[in-house]
């Protein structure tokens, strides 16, 4: 429901404790931000005339309350604060965002399910679980984030990446990171929130092109399949239609089946490594940059890469 279209002025009434509350844009900064440097805290932007407000809002003071003091929960109106929602720039209600270190570390926009709503907060609550230093050590915990997020430990991921981000908040590898764990997690629409509410520090970093592309590929993933069972038989009967072999290659990236997207683009190389002006290469090597540098599959792609090129 977009901002604006009153249809309702009554008001919803809220579970108002310790661990959930109002807050304004006077005392966002003390009751979010800084409050968040110890304790995660979700952001409900919400208005009494939305109807899906009405539905999101008690799923999670429910899940909040249930956490027992590990999350706690900041409900924002946005009638009564448009600046506020204003410079989160929250285009429709309900929007959910996630501070912890003074730091949005997830956010979404409309209803979830109670499922859905459990996940994040035992997410939350993992991240503050992990006993973090005031200070850290930036340059050792990017690629302890990095072979986290690589051995499909997203929560630890995740809880680094935020560590860093509250430390120096345009470091473009950390908030990509972020968004790679998302995209790892299965959740486009937060990794694509992410990469629309970036700093414009971080957006125009030359580094952030990759994180973008990382997006836009997993974006190919078949919905179903269907389609990538039709590809595959197409492939069978005509192992040589290179064309084909590519978009198979786009879809299995995007299906989070890299070592296999590797490798079908490596095989087109095989058979013509000047096919469509090198179209396989560059296509790979925008694979190795989603990736990142340091991801093993990286790793592993460019040494077969290198040993397909000077052999």
């Amino acid at each position: 429901m977009l901002i604006g279209s009153k249809k309702d002025t009554a008001k919803t009434p809220g579970a108002k404790t310790a661990d959930i509350f109002d807050v304004t844009t006077a005392d966002f900064e003390t009751l979010v931000l800084q409050a968040s440097m110890d304790t995660p805290v979700l952001v409900d932007f919400w208005a009494p005339w939305c109807g899906p407000c009405k539905q999101l809002g008690p799923m999670l003071e429910a899940a909040v309350t249930a956490a027992g003091g590990k999350v706690k929960m900041a409900k924002v109106n946005v009638d009564e604060n448009q600046d506020l929602a204003q410079a989160f720039r929250v285009q429709s209600i309900p929007t959910v965002y996630a501070f912890f270190k003074g730091q949005p570390v997830t956010a979404f926009a409309g209803a979830r399910g109670q499922g859905e709503i459990k996940t994040l907060i035992d997410q939350l609550a993992k991240m503050a679980a992990q006993g973090k230093p005031d200070s850290i050590n930036i340059a050792e915990t990017l690629p302890l984030a990095a072979k986290a997020l690589a051995a499909g430990e997203i929560e630890t991921a995740q809880a680094l990446y935020a560590q860093i981000l509250a430390q120096e908040e345009h470091n473009v590898q950390a908030y990509g990171g972020l968004i790679r764990s998302f995209i790892a997690a299965g959740d486009l629409e937060q990794a694509r929130y992410m990469i629309d509410d970036a700093p414009e520090e971080i957006a125009k970093n030359p580094q952030f092109d990759a994180i973008r592309t990382a997006v836009d590929l997993a974006a190919n993933a078949p919905q179903d399949g269907g389609e990538m069972k039709r590809m595959e038989d197409a492939l069978q009967n005509n192992p040589d239609d290179h064309a084909m072999r590519f978009d198979y290659a786009l879809a299995l990236f995007g299906a989070g089946r890299r070592t296999e997207a590797i490798d079908a683009l490596l095989h087109i190389m095989r058979r013509n490594k000047t096919w469509e002006d090198d179209k396989a290469r560059q296509q790979l090597l925008k694979f190795f940059d989603a990736m990142g540098p340091s991801d093993p599959e990286t790793l592993a792609g460019r040494r077969k890469l290198s040993s397909l090129l000077f052999s």
